[in-house]
């Protein structure tokens, strides 16, 4: 479990990030942090593994607050998956992986070994292991960028803007892959997106942001739509637009969903 209590970010320069922010994040769930540009996500989610260090409050994970942890220590024992996978480019596939294994203290032919699993795992294949990222697709980098991050079996996984760098069928693609993942591996994940369809499609629990790391609501993506806490959620999640509305109707025999512009968005079965 990841508790905020009462966090506040504001940088060197006098700009207020996040003002008194409270959250309890469950074990073993996704929870997905979206908002507008500058809301102050990324500062939450960073200052998790104190890439970035507060000004007030505490964060604890399992109940030990992360100030009394070596800050290398602590980054080490938690994944991090980057918009843009953040991988080495003057090593292998195999190599990037094994990375924070290595760092770690385990033997090479381990580290590799367990990096090979992790990238079947992830859907890599042996073929990759030899290449360095520049011979890659950006949905291949990012697979690689989630197995560098699984690969010592962290409790919690940190996802910032994860799939944005990719087109949308890949990006669909991945989001599916990390589902599935999640459904087998269990894992604590903070996912920060400014996409609220990603945000619904990846989250048990999502926390809608304003400016300033306030907190607009809290929920799932099925509370949100049943009860908008207020006109900026409404807009946010698209429902003033009508962005949420959807219709069935019957063509050539079967059930079709149309959104407001009868545009189709898929089928009923």
């Amino acid at each position: 479990m990841i508790e905020f209590r009462s966090v506040g970010k504001q940088f060197a320069d006098g700009t207020r990030a996040v003002s008194d922010f409270s959250l309890t994040i469950p074990s073993h769930t996704t929870t997905v942090f979206v908002g507008p540009s500058g809301c102050g996500k990324t500062t939450l989610l960073r200052s998790i593994n104190r890439m970035v260090d507060l000004t007030e409050g505490q964060i604890l994970i399992d109940d030990v607050d992360i100030s009394d942890r070596n800050p290398v220590q602590l980054r080490r024992s938690i994944g991090h998956v980057m918009q843009h996978a953040g991988l080495l480019p003057h090593r292998r596939v195999i190599d990037n992986v094994s990375t924070p294994l290595r760092l770690n203290g385990v033997a090479k032919a381990d580290a590799r070994q367990r990096s090979a699993q992790m990238l079947a795992t992830v859907g890599l294949d042996e073929s990759m292991h030899r290449r360095y990222p520049s011979q890659l697709s950006g949905g291949q980098q990012q697979r690689v960028g989630v197995a560098r991050a699984l690969v010592n079996d962290p409790n919690i996984l940190l996802m910032d803007e994860p799939f944005s760098a990719v087109d949308p069928i890949v990006r669909a693609e991945l989001q599916d892959e990390m589902l599935r993942l999640q459904e087998k591996l269990k894992k604590t994940i903070v996912f920060v997106t400014h996409d609220i369809a990603e945000a619904f499609a990846m989250g048990d629990q999502v926390v809608v942001l304003k400016t300033g790391g306030t907190v607009a609501q809290v929920g799932s993506p099925t509370d949100l739509l049943a009860e908008p806490a207020d006109e900026f959620v409404e807009e946010f999640i698209g429902l003033q637009r009508g962005g949420r509305t959807l219709q069935v109707q019957e063509l050539q025999g079967r059930l079709i969903i149309v959104d407001q512009h009868g545009r189709p968005m898929g089928v009923l079965e």
